[in-house]
């Protein structure tokens, strides 16, 4: 069988998404004819009927479904092979994606330390919260993430242990106690469990004006103001500031910064709030 092009999968993608081949047309930038004709031609190259076609609708059949899928994939696996030789030919490059708040502080010392070295490598720190998804696009060499979620298939090594830590309001009741219970935040009419949708900053400004309580881990204490006060929680399980990256990648440059952060984070047992 001929091999189909990246333009057909992207042709029966949008198709597919729209079912409707006016709009799939207009969303390419081309006329319905010859998208109308490229389908017919797949749909015969592959061997199999991708949708079902009425006067009135457009519809996947069952092996259109399962062609959407890989499709996708295809196209996705091809972006990701682009951005990994582009960032292959570009001299000496380091791209390391972080969650924004997540141990800023051991990320700077780990930056510092890795650019002092001979031949060090031009770094680049990126702050989103795809850190994760990031890497394994290519987009980022390197990962700092909290946790295990969402590590599957990837590689990573842990690098220090974080407390848990409530952000209260300094004139906060809570706030004067040397610990907290989950139980204690959670009874607060302000007390979100799940991390918001803001920056780091904007959360500490909204803790700040008694608008928010949150959890979290105490390398993201290093950023509060006089108006927060961190309280360990006593009973909320530390968690892991972890590097991750691809495996099937290899890459000297990133090698070498992963061993300066073990380097660095070897003595940091544990990373406690101010005054833990």
């Amino acid at each position: 069988m001929e091999r189909v092009e990246t333009r057909e999968l992207e042709y029966f993608v949008a198709v597919a998404e729209e079912l409707h081949f006016g709009r799939a047309a207009e969303r390419l930038g081309i006329a319905q004819p010859p998208l109308s004709r490229a389908i017919g031609k797949l749909e015969r190259r592959i061997g199999v009927q991708l949708f079902e076609r009425t006067s009135r609708r457009v519809d996947l059949t069952a092996a259109g479904a399962v062609f959407l899928t890989e499709s996708r994939n295809a196209l996705a696996a091809v972006d990701t092979a682009v951005l990994r030789a582009q960032r292959g030919g570009r001299p000496h490059r380091l791209v390391v994606a972080a969650l924004p708040g997540t141990g800023s502080g051991l990320l700077a010392r780990v930056v510092s330390a890795y650019r002092r070295q001979p031949g060090a490598a031009e770094v680049e720190v990126v702050f989103t919260r795809d850190h994760v998804d990031v890497v394994r696009a290519g987009s980022a060499d390197v990962s700092l993430t909290c946790g295990y979620d969402d590590l599957g298939g990837l590689e990573f090594t842990d690098l220090a242990e974080e407390t848990t830590v409530a952000l209260l309001p300094r004139d906060h009741p809570l706030a004067r106690k040397p610990a907290v219970s989950a139980a204690d935040i959670a009874q607060d009419r302000h007390f979100r469990p799940e991390w918001p949708v803001a920056t780091l900053d904007e959360i500490i400004d909204q803790v700040a004006m008694g608008e928010l309580i949150v959890t979290v881990a105490s390398s993201a204490t290093d950023r509060l103001g006089p108006g927060v006060v961190a309280v360990p929680v006593i009973d909320a399980p530390p968690t892991w500031l972890t590097l991750t990256w691809q495996p099937d990648v290899p890459a000297a440059t990133r090698e070498a910064f992963v061993r300066t952060a073990k380097s660095v984070a070897s003595g940091l047992v544990v990373l406690s709030a101010p005054g833990a």
